[in-house]
């Protein structure tokens, strides 16, 4: 594929080798180097490639010459990525988003800025993905239905048709969202969980519609780092 655009990866752990892999062999962007702040600097380099401060990236990699990439996961139900997705917005970077060419978007699907769909999604009509959405491989997004920002969903959920799901939400492997529901924002719903009624802000979903816990955003977070662990 010809490479016609540059990009600069923000992260250098795995998730970030994995951007660099698919934006390498399957886009139209030459990645030239990653970054992180400069009190975690801790490489000089990444797959081949320069790991630079980001409070210089600037002046290294100007916004006129080169697109961003965010390349962190869930942490803290997608904090941590929405605040580089502002950090890289306010010093004037496209963020750029990655579609797998192996996946299927219908021609009317809208996926915002700094999104990343892996293989073998499909993605239905009329569907929105919002900025910052990741989508791990295989997941089914039904039609109608809107990612809202800062999302991730990992793999092999089914989102059915006309669903809302909130923004800063997280979805587990081989989770089920029935036809027209919400799931409110900040929520992280557990791997297995089929849920087929709205689910209100600040969830916790551990494996069925039933077992639902409305909680704030502290005690949320103090809540996943347990069930992770």
């Amino acid at each position: 594929m010809n490479k016609t655009k540059k990009i600069v990866i923000f992260g250098d752990r795995e998730f970030a080798e994995i951007a660099y892999e698919y934006f390498t062999h399957d886009s139209s962007y030459e990645v030239v180097a990653f970054t992180v702040e400069n009190d975690f600097l801790t490489k000089n380099t990444v797959c081949g490639l320069p790991v630079v401060p980001f409070e210089n990236i600037t002046s290294l990699y100007p916004p006129t010459e080169v697109s961003l990439y965010i390349a962190i996961v869930y942490d803290k139900l997608n904090r941590t990525r929405e605040k580089f997705f502002n950090a890289g917005k306010e010093k004037g970077y496209k963020l750029a988003s990655y579609v797998s060419s192996r996946s299927f978007l219908w021609h009317n699907v809208k996926v915002g800025e700094n999104c990343f769909i892996f293989e073998d999604n499909t993605i239905q009509p009329f569907v929105e993905i919002k900025d910052n959405v990741v989508l791990w491989s295989g997941n089914h997004i039904g039609h109608g239905s809107t990612i809202h920002p800062n999302c991730f969903i990992s793999s092999h959920v089914v989102i059915s048709g006309a669903c809302q799901i909130g923004s800063n939400c997280f979805l587990g492997v081989n989770s089920t969202i029935g036809n027209h529901v919400s799931i409110g924002k900040n929520s992280w719903v557990s791997s297995g969980a089929i849920i087929t009624r709205d689910v209100p802000d600040g969830s916790l979903v551990k494996s069925a519609q039933s077992a639902v816990t409305v909680l704030n955003e502290g005690i949320l977070f103090r809540k996943l780092a347990s069930v992770q662990n």
